[in-house]
């Protein structure tokens, strides 16, 4: 039983209270109370659910694979990643796409759809930064 709100119906037969969830008894349902954390509560007295530990994906530091291979494309448990094609197969403006940070709007030409949709995140960025600002 994972803890996700305030107050949660659950069946069982026993009764027990923890820092993360406490269980009381109303007729034949418990109502657990807790406080809004993640935190796995066990049906047996001092015993905890086990959890899934995630795992991280591994990282490819082979050089060669790396300079041949599209390593993370292949998203199917099956198959391998895709070779890498020269150059010249590919279109030009996929060179030409700003991999770095943002432009700003002094890079940005006036006018231009991008300018005005990187003005209109600005605007947004600014007014939830003054809504935050504790009022007198």
């Amino acid at each position: 039983m994972l803890g996700y709100s305030l107050l949660k119906v659950v069946p069982s037969t026993l009764c027990f209270t923890s820092k993360a969830v406490l269980l009381r008894k109303t007729g034949m349902l418990y109502i657990t109370q807790t406080r809004g954390s993640r935190k796995v509560a066990g049906f047996k007295k001092g015993r905890a659910m086990a959890t899934e530990e995630l795992k991280e994906p591994e990282v490819c530091k082979d050089a060669v694979r790396l300079t041949t291979y599209a390593v993370g494309v292949n998203i199917l448990k099956q198959g391998e990643d895709p070779k890498l094609k020269p150059r010249e197969e590919y279109p030009d403006w996929l060179f030409e796409l700003n991999l770095g940070k943002p432009l700003t709007l002094q890079d940005l030409e006036p006018g231009s759809w991008a300018y005005y949709r990187r003005l209109r995140k600005e605007n947004i960025w600014r007014y939830h930064k003054l809504s935050k600002v504790k009022r007198f």
